[in-house]
């Protein structure tokens, strides 16, 4: 469960490491995973450890933008309708721009696959493996 102040990984090339929770989208307190979210950037990725050292790679978001982001893994158990409880080693996210899709093109980690039931199959795309 994401709520107020909650830090979390930025899992796509965005440019963001670690983003702090500012608001819930929605009537709820507390986020799980498929919810909407808004994030603060408290740490970003730097440009040179991209692999290429004579090119400056543009980050796409830098420390300090308000972003919107989609909830895909926490540490609180959720359960799953055939009774499995999956959870996760740490809370991430992946940033989304003003019209609902993802602001990097590509995802690091493992998604969950409540994402399915809550229609972002963009995220789950770009995922490399769901649990």
């Amino acid at each position: 469960m994401i709520q107020l102040k909650t830090i979390l990984n930025c899992i796509d090339n965005s440019g963001a490491a670690l983003v702090e929770c500012a608001m819930v989208v929605g009537q709820r307190k507390h986020a799980r995973i498929g919810d909407r979210i808004v994030v603060v950037v408290q740490e970003h990725r730097s440009a040179s450890s991209g692999g290429m050292s004579g090119i400056s790679q543009a980050n796409k978001v830098k420390r300090g933008d308000i972003r919107h982001a989609v909830v895909v893994r926490t540490k609180y158990p959720s359960q799953r309708r055939d009774g499995t409880v999956v959870r996760f080693d740490d809370n991430a996210c992946v940033l989304l721009n003003k019209s609902g899709d993802p602001v990097g093109s590509r995802i690091n980690g493992v998604v969950a696959q409540e994402l399915k039931r809550k229609k972002w199959s963009k995220i789950l795309s770009m995922a490399p493996m769901q649990a």
